[in-house]
């Protein structure tokens, strides 16, 4: 058995190094196809991949999460194979909806409850989910990520409110990246942290390092225990950054105008070396096991590649299956 780290097993932060390192390759492979012009949306997850790979490691197998459109960090952590979440991407059958949900995939099996297609309506959704888990009563929580974006909407605040009027087992995790879109947060937020709004609705209101993915596993955690205890909702903002533009797309339609030394300072923020480095550190990783992860990594999901696009479409009279009612 592995020694801990700051608290964490060391089979766990093994895992959440891991499948931070996945979910980077997967990423940059998705970037790469979309520079092919392949007919793929995406919104990069590069640089702030801790926050949901750090909670999602957090949960039990049987909880759930509603994800948001950044990246698809809560989909690797949550168990989903990036086979099948490009297979969807690319309207295959075997995606994880036939092909027909494109990037508002779902998969009740492992608890994926669906992205949405409107910034911040998941919020009430997620409310409207703890309150049947809380009547449910087996103690599972649901974990609800967002942007700072949404904290701007009607819909934040009355499902916050909602959460917290009737005390369901939900957390909500804001992965602040300093931008809504492409306007400085700053510009639209009287509050410096998101946290700063859970007073309003008398709960707890945690603002964390989100490039420590250590911080947010252990903070997460404490949420997530309140949650099954029946104390209610938490609402937990991960301070961190993406490296690259709102969603992808070719150089010559880019609109990052973000300040170049503000990338670059906090590309030396990863989440992806820091955590390595600490592992290193504490004998719970060595530099030949690290590069043995990176390259297993990307193998897993060249084959992931591989198997979407040689995956068929679905055919012509599939076309109403699971819209319609026999």
């Amino acid at each position: 058995m592995k020694p801990e780290l700051e608290g964490v097993s060391g089979e766990r932060v093994l895992h959440i190094y891991r499948t931070m390192v996945r979910v980077r390759a997967f990423d940059e492979k998705l970037i790469e196809l979309g520079k092919r012009r392949e007919p793929i949306i995406h919104h990069p997850t590069l640089g702030q991949e801790a926050p949901a790979v750090a909670a999602c490691a957090a949960l039990n197998s049987d909880d759930v999460i509603m994800p948001y459109h950044r990246g698809w960090a809560w989909a690797i952590g949550k168990g989903m194979e990036p086979g099948r979440v490009l297979a969807e991407l690319l309207g295959k059958r075997t995606g994880y909806c036939k092909g027909q949900a494109g990037p508002h995939l779902a998969d009740w099996d492992l608890g994926v409850l669906g992205r949405s297609g409107i910034q911040g309506a998941h919020l009430q959704i997620a409310a409207g989910v703890g309150c049947a888990l809380k009547l449910e009563g087996k103690r599972r929580v649901c974990l609800a990520f967002f942007g700072e974006g949404p904290a701007s909407t009607g819909a934040f605040h009355e499902g916050v409110h909602l959460a917290a009027l009737w005390q369901v087992p939900v957390v909500y995790i804001c992965e602040s990246n300093n931008y809504q879109f492409a306007v400085p947060a700053r510009e639209v937020m009287r509050v410096e942290s998101v946290a700063e709004m859970a007073p309003s609705y008398r709960i707890p209101g945690v603002t964390i390092d989100g490039n420590d993915a250590l911080q947010i596993f252990t903070t997460v955690g404490e949420a997530i225990r309140r949650a099954r205890d029946g104390l209610g909702p938490t609402l937990i903002d991960c301070r961190t950054y993406r490296w690259h533009d709102s969603y992808y797309q070719p150089e010559n339609m880019a609109t990052d105008h973000r300040p170049a030394e503000e990338v670059a300072g906090w590309r030396k923020k990863c989440p992806i070396l820091r955590l390595k480095a600490r592992m290193i550190e504490a004998n719970l990783l060595s530099p030949a096991q690290a590069e043995l992860i990176e390259r297993e990594a990307e193998a897993e999901i060249e084959s992931a590649v591989k198997f979407a696009y040689e995956s068929p479409y679905p055919r012509r009279e599939e076309l109403t299956e699971d819209v319609y009612a026999s």
